[in-house]
């Protein structure tokens, strides 16, 4: 398993209030599976995204991450399994505003200490792989939600990560734009990438293989399905 999770268990403290966003969840996903997880606002979705994206630790249960035990690795260690292992798609672009295209997706191998010009070529073919090659000298301002998404999409690709996270992906899109990105995250699972998507639209979580719903801290159902083709919707 790729992801095996174990009882976790993940408790916020506000004053006197025990909030327990994680009760004893235990999940496996498999290298190449595409996983919608669900949920209201509140359900623990997000606190399991940030779990298993090695974001943040759980209270207790274990958690192994392709064989190797979470709980046991340091700091230093977590963040290298962020920036190497794991690619993160979220809401909010979080794109550096005046920074074009290419260096926008080159940050985490500046971080790897990747050499400038491999730091170059991988960021190139990272933006030529979700359609942007041309627009890579291209600032945030210039480009439209889409394609800042695509480009948020090819920075989390670049390290060549075991898994991607993306949290609300199309919450900021419109829906034709939103049919296009996942349309893109269907054809890198197609090419072998694990794909985790957290949102809370029915509509957006028809689009993975299996479906994992949360309730109030709890997994409540886990569910094989057959998925919507979002490039023909697209289309």
């Amino acid at each position: 398993m790729l992801i095996d999770t174990r009882n976790l268990v993940k408790v916020y403290r506000m004053g006197d209030t025990e909030v327990r966003a994680l009760d004893g969840v235990s999940i496996g996903i498999a290298k190449g599976e595409f996983v919608a997880v669900m949920g209201p606002s509140g359900s623990g979705k997000s606190t399991f995204m940030n779990v298993v994206g090695c974001l943040d630790r759980p209270t207790s249960g274990e958690y192994r991450l392709d064989g190797k035990l979470v709980s046991e690795m340091s700091a230093n260690q977590l963040a290298a399994v962020r920036n190497r292992n794991i690619g993160f798609v979220f809401q909010q672009f979080n794109l550096l505003a005046r920074t074009p295209a290419v260096e926008n997706v080159e940050l985490p191998l500046v971080y790897a200490g990747v050499p400038r010009k491999e730091r170059f070529d991988r960021a190139m073919r990272m933006l030529q792989r979700v359609g942007l090659g041309e627009r890579s000298h291209h600032h945030p301002a210039q480009l439209s939600g889409g394609q800042q998404q695509r480009v948020a999409i090819a920075r989390a690709l670049v390290t060549e990560p075991l898994i991607i996270f993306a949290d609300e992906p199309t919450g900021a899109l419109d829906s034709h734009t939103s049919l296009e990105i996942m349309a893109l995250f269907q054809e890198l699972n197609r090419q072998g990438m694990t794909v985790v998507l957290v949102t809370h639209e029915p509509d957006v979580a028809r689009f993975g293989r299996r479906l994992l719903r949360f309730r109030d801290g709890h997994l409540v159902a886990d569910e094989s399905q057959r998925p919507v083709a979002a490039a023909a919707m697209a289309a």
